[in-house]
């Protein structure tokens, strides 16, 4: 049995990996001229471009992972079924429920892949990305880093601990320099927020350091001047699948201390936790499509409807993201029902079959 297990397991691997391939471009394609929108702003040039779009590969490598497993397992078995290879093994003595153990192992590594993909590669490229556009718009834009996020405005250096949803700016520091590089100001803010086109500080504390003392004061809220623009800090956003699934519980509850929606963050939390799993049902669904479709000879309308089922799936899975904000879906429910709807599909076509 581990001949079978090896020998199917190749083919669906071979198959998934000229499926993802092709996803993984086609969507890359689309990123890339969306984002030619935004050419030419600043020094955002189409190497940057592309540099961008590459990055984000990992991300979206990860989004169609479960759409790939479905259409490249149904062209994998398909190939065996063409090929009689299937009858012979049903002849052998080779069960389905045996055969959808095999395709079950194939679904587990690629299970663990795409969580090695979803938690350690994915979050990281995303920040480069981000790291890229952003710098690349606004030179006064630096990266995010384990100290907040770092902008310069002229002689001035701000330092940003953190970007809420609603753009709410949390403990500012500002410091300015003058002409000759020496600090002159140096200021505080617990918060601020964008309001009627120019930033509102509040919870100020101000030191203007001279050559002989420093004077130091605390306001209440006081506007600030600046030419910091607040889309380059919508960039720095930070966003659900940026994280990993340890990191969206911390900011789960930082956002729930500061009183912001959690909702969008929660169901990427499950959407995460419940992307193996999806993987592992999309592989099971392949078989009953095939074994269905191998009886009636029409092996080019189970991938069509895998097709359509990986796609169904994939909208699904996108649109909850809104449903959930509209009409006030739990986070939870509103990751598990895709994937549901899917498991109780594959069983019954299963029982159908059997």
């Amino acid at each position: 049995m581990r001949i079978l297990d090896f020998y199917i397991g190749k083919t669906l691997l071979r198959h998934i990996l000229v499926t993802i391939v092709v996803l993984v471009g086609l969507f890359a394609f689309v990123s890339f001229i969306d984002e030619l929108g935004d050419l030419d702003r600043g020094r955002y040039g189409i190497l940057q471009v592309m540099q961008y779009v590459l990055l984000k590969i990992p991300k979206t490598l990860y989004e169609v992972f479960p759409m790939a497993a479905l259409i490249g397992s149904i062209l994998g078995l398909s190939t065996l079924a063409k090929t009689s290879e299937l009858i012979v093994m049903r002849a052998s003595g080779v069960s389905i429920q045996r055969i959808i153990v095999s395709v079950l192992k194939v679904g587990l590594i690629l299970a663990l892949l795409s969580m090695l993909i979803g938690e350690v590669v994915a979050p990281y490229t995303e920040d480069r990305a981000i790291e890229v556009k952003a710098n690349s718009i606004q030179n006064s834009a630096s990266a995010r880093n384990n100290t907040g996020i770092w902008l310069r405005d002229d002689n001035t250096y701000v330092n940003i601990d953190d970007v809420l949803p609603d753009l709410t700016l949390l403990k500012v520091k500002i410091f300015e320099f003058d002409s000759q590089n020496f600090l002159r100001w140096l200021v505080t803010a617990e918060q601020g927020e964008y309001r009627e086109g120019r930033w509102l500080l509040r919870g100020l504390s101000r030191t203007n350091i001279n050559e002989q003392s420093s004077l130091a004061d605390a306001i209440d809220a006081a506007y600030w001047s600046t030419a910091i623009d607040p889309d380059i800090l919508r960039i720095y956003q930070v966003k659900p699948e940026q994280l990993t699934i340890f990191q969206l519980q911390e900011y789960i509850a930082h956002l729930a201390s500061n009183k912001q929606d959690t909702a969008s963050y929660e169901l990427e939390f499950w959407s995460k936790m419940f992307t193996p799993l999806a993987t592992l049902v999309m592989l099971i669904l392949a078989v009953p499509f095939v074994f269905k479709e191998a009886r009636s000879g029409n092996l080019g309308r189970s991938l069509f409807a895998g097709i359509m089922v990986g796609l169904g799936f994939f909208i699904l899975n996108q649109a909850f993201s809104y449903f959930v904000t509209i009409f006030s879906i739990p986070p939870l429910l509103g990751a598990i029902i895709p994937t549901a709807v899917v498991f109780v599909m594959s069983v019954f076509m299963i029982r159908r079959i059997v």
